[in-house]
């Protein structure tokens, strides 16, 4: 699951992460980068979740800025 996971991540960085009208993001590190950092860390599940709640912090009213996994 947790190979799947990341391939799926990597797909969306390589083909579909140009198509967005605006790339920067709030973040660092990024998203996607986040997510990658946080499955292999924490395995599927939990990698997952953290990732999930991350995507869900992004926003226009957010702060942004350092954002480690924990």
């Amino acid at each position: 699951m947790k190979r799947i996971l990341l391939g799926c991540i990597r797909f969306y960085r390589k083909y579909l992460s140009g198509l967005k009208q605006y790339s920067t993001c709030i973040y660092f590190p990024t998203c996607s980068e986040y997510a990658v950092e946080a499955i292999e860390k924490y395995g599927a599940w939990k990698g997952s979740r953290l990732a999930i709640w991350r995507i869900l912090r992004c926003n226009p009213f957010a702060k942004g800025g350092y954002d480690p996994v924990p």
